[in-house]
């Protein structure tokens, strides 16, 4: 039972961490889309937005990142101990208790998007808006590819 509530911490605490992001980037990126856009703007935003979901989306998150999530989350299930069970989430990201490349990768991109959060927050709109588009189309793309891949695992 506990390795159940951990598996399902890690992945659920996970989801709710790319909810929040998306829950803040999606009104900037609309009050950008609401902005009237110049072509330049149009021709940034679209392949940006292809951009995104290919590279964030689909290569980081779905092929890499969310696979792990959901290995590493059910992984619980078989040795749950109290640290992993409460700290599931950031355990699921490989932020502990991993090899240790894949703690270096992992703390390298949470550092890396903190520091990208602090710049894209003093670029004006629209361009900000403009790339928290793309964001949020990469983020939408992960929390659905994290969902795939937990009910794959669950069917065995």
């Amino acid at each position: 039972m506990a390795g159940r509530l951990a598996t399902a911490w890690g992945i659920g605490g996970v989801l709710l961490l790319l909810a929040e992001a998306l829950y803040r980037l999606v009104p900037r990126a609309l009050e950008a889309l609401a902005m009237d856009l110049s072509a330049a703007h149009w021709i940034a935003l679209c392949p940006w937005l292809v951009f995104m979901g290919y590279a964030e989306g689909w290569r980081g998150f779905h092929l890499k990142f969310s696979p792990m999530v959901v290995e590493r989350a059910f992984g619980l299930r078989e040795a749950p101990t109290g640290v992993r069970g409460l700290l599931a989430p950031a355990y699921a990201m490989s932020l502990f208790d991993a090899p240790r490349r894949a703690m270096i990768v992992s703390w390298c991109l949470v550092v890396g998007v903190a520091a990208l959060v602090i710049a894209v927050h003093f670029v004006p709109q629209p361009w900000r808006g403009i790339i928290d588009a793309g964001v949020v189309v990469g983020l939408t793309v992960g929390s659905v590819s994290i969902a795939v891949h937990t009910t794959r695992a669950l069917r065995g």
